[in-house]
């Protein structure tokens, strides 16, 4: 058989995580009998640990199980880099089938930003796979206990493009209402879909990133959900005038709440590439670990009908991406940022800097240039 030539387009991958209980496997096991997953290779961090056997038929390989529904189940053995590698080796070698998805069950303990890494930051894997989401599982019963004394769980429902709520059934009627504000709050962007109503399907779930295997141009507005945060920033607003008024405050969140910040910057006027780069390069270099998730569009100076999607993970960002076209009408620039024990002043001042509007106490673009680490390692815009 001739191999097809040319690239070789990229094989979307997405990340199910949720804490110990939130109902992972059972959503999984669902989302297998859906035609649409057929082809998928389903990876777990420990294979005893999930209830697939209902599904397996045929051993395939060390560590691989073909499963009724035509996926492929294999464990991390080690390391997720060498995992993923294997199995496109296996694939282009022709001793597997060809998978058309990867869906990576995480533990429930799991922080998602390494696997985030590994997909984005990996030379070779970065180009054979594209990130197609993040899905959260939160259990309806025991989620606000489970936010209240896990700083995990905050995060993975954080940096989640899905949220899914489970165990729903099992509340009476608007029982849930205080966790769906409270997930609200930490992820504004994410729908909130709950599995025992339905909603949970695999239409709903996949497709959340950026990768469009028909070619088509990425519809970037689902993928932002910008104009969830306007809505968030006049909730907040209320809530502060609110409490004004009455002389007390309601807002009861946990203090692993506090620590995250989820907003989306916005410009009309394209910016300097040169002065993107560093802005990324200066943000990375100062507050690396505090980046939970960027993601986002931007319209570059040199080039103002091509957009440049950005999306990045902590001090990890993955290469510029150039679109064709604008998606649509909105030729803004629009940053997603989901920070932790980071002020969101801090980078609004250090964007208005970077767009040649200083505030009077925006960042010392000078004197962070001074770092060394700010000059490696961030990709440069293309």
């Amino acid at each position: 058989m001739t191999k097809p030539t040319g690239p070789v387009p990229p094989i979307p991958l997405s990340i199910l995580t949720g804490f110990l209980g939130a109902g992972k496997t059972t959503l999984l096991n669902r989302l297998l009998r859906d035609p649409a997953l057929a082809d998928t290779v389903v990876i777990v961090n420990e294979f005893g640990e999930i209830g697939l056997d209902h599904l397996l038929v045929e051993q395939a390989d060390e560590g691989m199980v073909l499963l009724s529904s035509g996926c492929l189940c294999c464990t991390i053995r080690g390391d997720l880099i060498a995992t993923l590698e294997d199995l496109l080796r296996r694939r282009d070698n022709g001793r597997i089938l060809p998978f058309r998805r990867v869906v990576i069950e995480t533990t429930g303990l799991a922080d998602p930003a390494p696997v985030l890494h590994t997909v984005l930051y990996h030379p070779y894997l970065a180009i054979r796979y594209v990130l197609d989401g993040v899905i959260t599982l939160v259990d309806a019963v025991n989620g606000m206990a489970t936010l209240d004394a896990h700083a995990e769980s905050v995060k993975q429902a954080a940096v989640a493009d899905r949220l899914v709520l489970t165990k729903t059934d099992l509340l009476p009627e608007c029982g849930a209402a205080g966790l769906v504000a409270r997930l609200r709050r930490l992820n504004p962007a994410a729908p909130i879909l709950q599995a025992a109503g339905g909603e949970a399907t695999a239409a709903a779930l996949l497709g959340a990133g950026l990768y469009d295997p028909d070619g088509k141009i990425p519809d970037v507005r689902r993928w932002l959900q910008a104009e969830a945060f306007a809505q968030d920033r006049d909730d907040h607003a209320h809530e502060h005038a609110h409490a004004h008024g009455h002389g007390h405050h309601h807002h009861d969140v946990n203090r692993h709440d506090d620590r995250i910040r989820a907003f989306c910057l916005t410009h009309d006027a394209p910016i300097q590439g040169g002065a993107f780069d560093l802005f990324l390069e200066l943000l990375r270099s100062a507050h690396g670990p505090n980046l939970l998730r960027v993601k986002g569009i931007v319209a570059i100076a040199e080039d103002p009908d091509h957009p440049v999607l950005v999306q990045g993970v902590q001090h990890v960002f993955h290469p510029p991406v150039r679109l064709p076209a604008w998606p649509d009408d909105d030729r803004r620039t629009r940053l997603v940022f989901v920070l932790r024990d980071l002020d969101e002043g801090f980078v609004t001042r250090l964007w208005d800097a970077f767009r040649g509007r200083p505030a009077v106490d925006a960042p010392d673009a000078a004197a962070l240039a001074d770092n060394p680490l700010s000059l490696r390692g961030a990709p440069r815009l293309r």
